[in-house]
């Protein structure tokens, strides 16, 4: 899938909600849960099951990139699947530290 910024999405297995911050380039196999990603108004596929193995969850308010920091994404509905690229995790951005005002 193509993410463009702005672009709202969805969990089919839990109800983890995303806006695309930062899109990347190319095709790009976004899951949650073990299962890919939907549009916000899709309705999600029957019988799939959460993965236990991706089922870490997310938090609310919170930035998910990859490793190399191509992507990044705004959770606005936490759930209990994972997000990931294929299988592997997205990890949480930690926020940049303020310079000092001594």
């Amino acid at each position: 899938m193509r993410l463009k910024t702005g672009t709202r999405l969805r969990s089919q297995v839990c109800s983890t909600e995303v806006i695309v911050v930062r899109p990347g380039s190319g095709d790009i196999d976004l899951t949650v849960g073990g299962h890919p990603v939907i549009g916000s108004k899709e309705t999600p596929a029957d019988g799939l099951d959460l993965k236990p193995e991706l089922a870490g969850g997310t938090l609310l308010g919170k930035r998910y990139t990859n490793e190399a920091n191509e992507i990044e994404l705004l959770i606005t509905k936490a759930g209990v699947g994972t997000l990931a690229i294929g299988l592997t995790p997205l990890v949480l951005k930690e926020a940049k530290p303020l310079p000092s005002s001594d």
